[in-house]
């Protein structure tokens, strides 16, 4: 199934399970989804499994969301507490669609758990209380884990909850990370359990080359290992160390539940020649969760470092927020550069990232899926360096690969269902649901019935203008309206397709960026300026997506 087509399918409103291949795009199909919500006056509750996984989407974990926290059973007095508490019935009353991330990782239990309180405070007995979830992830990646002493935890596939939900399941077939055939085929074949010999031989190489693995990250299955290395690799720079610690604000529970969720540390100490990692997303600024980079030097004015990419691109690092945000309110925050050091990491604070290269070693892997996540990591087998394999390295779990037959026969019949209905008539059901929640089509090109656009929608769009007319960057805009950069730029596209956007008045965002908008603006010229996909792909993915978003607002179309 096409990206395209799962979004569709999210539109009708029923309960979804979005899978897919590492780098298949399923957060780009969720975040897809976000956008077209909000477009139309819907705040979606943005939730994942783990507090890694919610920074990565700008959200909160399912424990918190729901208030139940690390129980994994409820008394009678406990569910009425939670219940009870004024924040967390608000959130769920107000809730129609429910997004929750990296769901392999979630347990049968935690899931029943969650259900129950959203029928119990919402008062109705459908599924989560009636409204829509939708479950992302892929079950051959990281499993649930369990506390020292308990049974081990089932898979959220195997819980009544999944049952009742009923989610249509939509697995991507698309491939946007690896696209050397020689190395899908090899994933392909690791996730299914049948590795072959040529597979081992290829994996034979990676591990005879590790010797040139000089000056890329190094995956670990443990923490003990990464921390080791980095620390060694540290005390090995000559020069001043420069020590750059975390401010926050908050309730401590929340604001250590985010922390514990972040790839940047407490405490980070930087030298000039550090191997770091960026741990966030700035397309702007030019770096994503993953970039690598050397640092290279201090400003003198700001004592921040400056980073040199692997791309050769020259980065002067500012500190950045994270939030725990409960629709437009933070609820928790902290700020720290968006660094960490990068001689290693764990495989499990991989997950999410895509690297061009990176030394992995399996030798200690200790649970099903690490080595899939590890490997698939990397773009291509010319950037994996492999320092050992253990037999559980390769190993996918026998009841996620019987699992993975049913999804994959799931997905079909969704997918035949749906061919099914005329352009019109999905529409139709589209904008039904869309009305359901209180919201309203009008800025997609459809229309419910004649009714103006919301009030709130045109002011928060007036509020981002204002912000930028004062002679703000996008970046420092999203910070201060506590939104992404993307929806800062979707406020500035709407504005400019009612007419009312003061392009003369933005010049300060042009300047930044003059380089970049004007390669993009030739592509514009050869191949037009409607898809962006073609001209990333024209460029050669040298400029992210909002760039490209940022220099369409400035180009003079025919």
């Amino acid at each position: 199934m096409t990206q395209a087509e799962a979004l569709a399918i999210l539109k009708i409103g029923k309960n979804v399970f979005l899978t897919g291949e590492p780098g298949s795009g399923k957060t780009h199909t969720v975040n897809a989804y976000i956008s077209y919500l909000r477009s139309c006056g819907i705040e979606p509750s943005i939730t994942a499994s783990t507090g890694i996984a919610a920074t990565h989407i700008g959200g909160m974990t399912i424990h918190s969301w729901s208030g139940i926290g690390i129980k994994k059973m409820l008394s009678r007095t406990e569910l009425k507490e939670i219940c009870e508490r004024d924040r967390v019935a608000r959130r769920i009353l107000e809730t129609n669609v429910l997004i929750i991330d990296e769901i392999s990782m979630l347990d049968a239990a935690t899931l029943q758990l969650v259900d129950k309180v959203c029928r119990t405070i919402r008062k109705k007995e459908q599924s989560f209380g009636g409204m829509q979830v939708v479950f992302v992830g892929d079950f051959f990646q990281l499993p649930p884990v369990s506390r020292e002493g308990e049974a081990p935890p089932l898979y959220a596939f195997l819980s009544e909850t999944w049952t009742w939900a009923e989610p249509l399941v939509c697995y991507l077939s698309e491939h946007h990370r690896q696209e050397e055939k020689q190395f899908l085929s090899l994933l392909r074949n690791v996730r299914t359990g049948y590795v072959t010999s040529s597979d081992k031989d290829q994996l034979l190489k990676c591990c005879q080359k590790t010797e040139a693995a000089t000056d890329v990250p190094k995956l670990f299955p443990h923490n003990a290992n990464v921390d080791a290395i980095n620390t060694t690799e540290l005390k090995k720079l000559s020069g001043e160390s420069h020590d750059f610690v975390m401010t926050h604000e908050g309730p401590p529970a929340l604001v250590e539940q985010l922390i514990r969720g972040c790839l940047s540390p407490d405490r980070l100490q930087l030298k000039k020649g550090a191997k770091v990692m960026f741990t966030k997303n700035d397309f702007l600024q030019g770096y994503v969760n993953g970039t690598l980079g050397d640092v290279i030097d201090f400003s003198k004015e700001t004592g921040f470092p400056i980073v040199r990419t692997r791309s050769g691109r020259i980065i002067k690092v500012n500190p950045v927020m994270w939030a725990m945000k409960d629709g437009e309110r933070t609820l928790a925050s902290f700020t720290q550069l968006p660094l960490r050091l990068a001689w290693a990491i764990t495989v499990h604070k991989s997950q999410g990232m895509s690297l061009d290269a990176a030394y992995v070693d399996l030798s200690r892997a200790f649970t099903y899926g690490q080595g899939y996540v590890a490997i698939s990591r990397v773009r291509s087998l010319d950037g994996l360096y492999l320092g050992g394999l253990n037999d559980r390295a390769l190993q996918v779990d026998p009841e996620i690969l019987c699992q993975d037959t049913v999804f994959h026969r799931q997905s079909d019949e969704t997918e035949n269902f749906f061919t099914s209905f005329s352009e019109n008539e999905l529409k139709k059901i589209q904008e039904q649901f869309v009305e359901s929640c209180g919201g309203n089509l009008l800025g997609q090109g459809m229309s419910l019935k004649k009714k103006k656009p919301k009030k709130i929608k045109e002011s928060t769009c007036e509020q981002t203008l204002v912000l930028l007319r004062k002679g703000m960057h996008i970046m420092d805009a999203a910070k201060e309206r506590g939104r992404t950069t993307g929806t800062i730029l979707k406020h500035l596209e709407e504005l400019q397709a009612l007419g009312h956007l003061p392009v003369k008045e933005l010049m300060h965002l042009y300047t930044r960026e003059a380089y970049a908008i004007r390669e993009i603006h030739e592509a514009f010229d050869l191949i037009g300026h409607e898809k962006l996909k073609l001209v990333y792909d024209r460029l050669g993915g040298s400029f992210a997506y909002d760039t490209i978003r940022l220099a369409r607002l400035f180009y003079k179309k025919g």
